[in-house]
């Protein structure tokens, strides 16, 4: 059994929302720079160069990349042998993006009543249990201007794999410009429909690019790998499709409206297809850290 304390839990959080607010991560501004190559348009990629331009001065100036700051979401992976010591393991979250925010905006209010928290808590923790001693901590402070575009639906089985496909991208297709393209997209297929848009939701967070990502020719239509050949197929046929609705960077027109597709899937109801999509801006603020 291995001591964590809550307070080491506190901290780590407070680290990577404060790093997560201004400095985009690598794996996107690589994706933002093999898209800005590849852009048709001018306009396209004009916006693209400023994107990355935005991104460069947020993070030498350690300024928000987006005044939206976004609402958090928690992916905690909890080590079986851990012993949590010091307090309230979910206090701790949420005093960690306490304590990160006090230089942000804060976004999050009571649901009806719409009167703000002041903190910019509390977060959304979803906690899973896994062999060994460590904690894993995943984070993405979330904007609502791509939040609010996404979409979950209860497909029939018969409308099968092409149901899918047209319900992902009729959901992109109606977003236009609201989610500050070029997004990423987020899916989650089977399970029930809660697990559905969990899985979409840490798809956005839990991907990364594979070793043998394609940066030359074609890296616009390279979606990350999945483990199962025919999920990386899916990922690949939908960026592309995607990339055909010319909806473009920040919806102006264009070649890129996706940099990528990450699909996770879950056993389903034989009466059932639950699908849920969950978009996120091209800024694709997320972090992660194993204490």
């Amino acid at each position: 059994m291995r001591e964590i304390s809550c307070e080491t839990v506190k901290d780590a959080v407070y680290r990577l929302c404060s790093q997560a607010c201004i400095a985009m991560p690598e794996d996107t501004m690589a994706m933002l720079h093999a898209a800005a190559a590849g852009e048709e348009s001018d306009y396209g990629k004009a916006n693209l160069e400023m994107a990355i331009e935005n991104a460069c001065i947020a993070k030498k100036e350690k300024m928000p990349i987006c005044q939206d700051t976004g609402m958090v979401t928690v992916f905690a992976q909890i080590g079986q042998d851990v012993h949590l010591t010091g307090g309230d393991f979910y206090e701790s979250i949420h005093q960690g993006v306490r304590e990160a925010y006090v230089p942000f905006r804060k976004s999050v209010l009571s649901p009806l009543e719409r009167e703000n928290t002041g903190d910019n808590t509390p977060a959304v923790v979803h906690i899973s249990l896994a062999p060994g001693d460590k904690i894993k901590l995943m984070l993405a402070p979330k904007g609502f201007g791509s939040e609010n575009m996404s979409a979950l639906k209860m497909l029939k089985p018969s409308q099968g794999i092409e149901g899918v496909k047209q319900f992902i991208l009729d959901t992109v297709s109606q977003a236009g410009a609201n989610p500050c393209p070029p997004v990423i997209v987020g899916v989650g297929i089977g399970g029930t429909m809660e697990k559905a848009a969990l899985m979409a939701k840490h798809a956005l967070v839990a991907s990364k690019p594979s070793a043998d990502i394609m940066l030359a020719q074609d890296m616009v239509y390279a979606a990350f790998r999945s483990p199962l050949e025919l999920l990386a197929q899916l990922e690949k046929e939908l960026l592309e499709k995607i990339n055909d609705l010319g909806i473009g960077p920040q919806g102006m027109g264009g070649r890129i409206t996706a940099l990528a597709v990450f699909i996770e899937t879950y056993p389903t109801h034989i009466a059932g297809l639950p699908v849920a999509v969950n978009i996120q801006c091209h800024c694709a603020r997320h972090g992660e850290v194993v204490l």
